[in-house]
Order: C-alpha cells, then sequence, then structure tokens
C-alpha cells in the first residue's frame, strides 16, 4: 500500500468522539404484514431490512440530535460550551424554519456557536462532515459538533407498500477536532451531484413550488416519492465508481481498508459495491437490518454498530459512501483516530 495523504494547508482534522440515538419504538416487518400486502420474507429477500424505529408524536429531528449530541460530548468529556459550530445533515427538519442546528443549540445549551442544516438526501451527513472539516483545517475553527439524522417515517405513506417498508428513525453526532501529531485523521473526498435524478426521488409538496393546500394533501404529495429501480440503478453503479476513483486516488485498494461504512439503503447495493471494491464480507459494515434507511442518519449509526461489533480500531482506514435524492454521491476517507 502507498497512500498518498493529501496535503492541507492548515493543519489536518479528525473525529474525535461518535455518539448515536435511535427511538425506543420498534415497527417490524410483522407489524407492516397487518398494514400493507407484504410480508417479512418478501421484504428481507428485496432490501435485508427486518425492522425500524419510529420517533414518537410530539417530537423531531432535533431532539434525536441532542440525545446523539450528549452522548457524543460525553465520551469526549466536554461540555457543549467548548463548541463552536452545529452543522445537521437532514431533510426531515423540525420545521422549515428555524434550522434544525439552531433547535439543537438551544437544546443543549451551547453558548456562542452558529451553525445551520445540510439538505443533501442520503448523503447530508457526509457533506455535513465534509463542511466541518473543512473548517477545522482552515484553522476556523477547533470544535464541530457534525449531527446525521431523519424521521422518515414522518414522510413514508404506509399504503405505499413500494416505500413504507424502507425507512425507518435515527442518527448520530461526531466531533470534529484538529488532528494530534502523528494522526492523519480525514484523508480524502470524492462527490458528485446528479439533478436530473430528482424526478425519481422526491417529496414534491412543502416548498415553494406546491406550497401545502387541501390539494396537495389529497394527492398525497408530503410523501416520499420514489422510482425504485431508476434509484437503484443510480446507487449501485455511483457508490461503485466513486468510492473506486476514491481508493484509486489515494493509492489503495479495498483490501487496504480496515472497513467499508456505506449508507444503508439496500443490502444488495451494499454487496455489489463492496464486491466492486474486493473487500471481504467481515469488513463491511452492515446494520439494515436493525435500522431500515434512516437517510442522514445511517453512516453514524453504523460507524456505532462498527465499534460495538469491534470491527474498527484506531488507525484503520475507513471508506464512508453514500447516495441521496438529488441524486447526490458522497464519498469520504479518513483515518479512525477515535
Amino acid at each position: 500500500m502507498s497512500l498518498k495523504v493529501r496535503p492541507v494547508v492548515g493543519r489536518r482534522a479528525k473525529i474525535s468522539a461518535l455518539g448515536t440515538y435511535v427511538p425506543p419504538d420498534v415497527l417490524t416487518n410483522h407489524d407492516l404484514e397487518k398494514m400493507v400486502e407484504t410480508s417479512d420474507q418478501w421484504i428481507m429477500e428485496r432490501t435485508g431490512i427486518r425492522e425500524r424505529h419510529v420517533l414518537a408524536k410530539g417530537l423531531g429531528v432535533s431532539d434525536m440530535c441532542v440525545e446523539a449530541a450528549r452522548k457524543c460530548l460525553a465520551a469526549r468529556g466536554i461540555g457543549p460550551e467548548e463548541l463552536e459550530v452545529i452543522i445537521v445533515g437532514t431533510v426531515t427538519p423540525d420545521m422549515m424554519y428555524p434550522n434544525t442546528a439552531s433547535l439543537v443549540q438551544n437544546k443543549i445549551g451551547a453558548p456562542h456557536v452558529w451553525g445551520f442544516d445540510v439538505s443533501a438526501g442520503c448523503s447530508g451527513f457526509t457533506y455535513a462532515l465534509q463542511a466541518g472539516v473543512a473548517m477545522v483545517e482552515s484553522g476556523m475553527h477547533s470544535r464541530v459538533l457534525v449531527c446525521g439524522a431523519d424521521a422518515n417515517t414522518r414522510m413514508t405513506d404506509y399504503t405505499d407498500r413500494a416505500t413504507c417498508v424502507l425507512f425507518g428513525d435515527g442518527g448520530g453526532a461526531v466531533l470534529v477536532e484538529p488532528a494530534a501529531e502523528g494522526e492523519i485523521g480525514f484523508i480524502d473526498a470524492l462527490n458528485e451531484i446528479d439533478g436530473s435524478g430528482g424526478v425519481s426521488l422526491n417529496m414534491p409538496a412543502g416548498g415553494s413550488l406546491n406550497p401545502a393546500s387541501h390539494e396537495t394533501v389529497d394527492k398525497k404529495m408530503h410523501y416520499i416519492h420514489q422510482d425504485g429501480p431508476a434509484v437503484y440503478k443510480f446507487a449501485v453503479r455511483k457508490m461503485a465508481e466513486l468510492t473506486a476513483a476514491l481508493l484509486e486516488r489515494n493509492g489503495i485498494s479495498g483490501k487496504d481498508l480496515g472497513c467499508f461504512i456505506p449508507h444503508q439503503a439496500n443490502l444488495r447495493i451494499i454487496q455489489s459495491t463492496a464486491e466492486r471494491l474486493g473487500m471481504p464480507p467481515e469488513r463491511v459494515i452492515v446494520d439494515i437490518d436493525k435500522y431500515g434507511n434512516t437517510s442522514s442518519g445511517t453512516i453514524p449509526l453504523a460507524m456505532g454498530t462498527a465499534i460495538k461489533e469491534g470491527k474498527v480500531k484506531k488507525g484503520d482506514l475507513v471508506l464512508l459512501a453514500a447516495v441521496g435524492a438529488g441524486f447526490t454521491v458522497g464519498t469520504i476517507l479518513l483515518r479512525w483516530e477515535i
């Protein structure tokens, strides 16, 4: 292996702590069998999902971010007063405005911070993470909290069996700080968007084009609308292309990775990408069976799974990859420094 570490103008950045959260309420495939024409076997064979978590009424994405943030800060041993920026990757904010970052700031009691939300579909966490890394590398800030969370069940039509089996709620938070001497942390990233894919995965109403009305509600325009085959084909192709290009650009192969942490949208997409990279199954993190597709929440949740299962350790090369609505694609290569 000949790792080509990307030079930075200022200092290197790393993930120094992680916290995750999923709501306690669980919706299983057997529960869905009673709600729509489907079966546990059908869902497992096509998606790999067995169950998903559902956020309780009266709570929002900010509440999941708060729980994850508190765990993250506790793991690092610091308080919210030491944060400088909060960035939240989500497509299911509590409301159109104020932004979710502001709600999280207020709930955790973090004074003198600023922040914003990133909307990039299921790539939201990877995009938000790269923004946090850039801030730390530039020297602009030293402690950036990056959250990735979504409450997909809030925009899921439970009469549509093609989409209602896919989504769950949950998320996580990481702290981005300067890397210590001898640490590498964040290495490189490769991203892409393709707006022509917007027709294949979207929520048509709720924005300025189609504001909420009786008509938009009656037409179910506030739910997830997805062309499954089109999304699947794009995800399989682009996740494989960009991850392979990122590794090649840095002089490594899939065999050099300690683990691959992909967006958890579909088990077959994950397996296809891993095969293209030459990744052995034991080094690919999969927890879609427990959580379903939590959009921006899948990668931080999968990071937590990697730690719990002992599949990642300090010094490992780790590859993150996601494909989401937009279409968006986000890949990150880093050295695990937790």
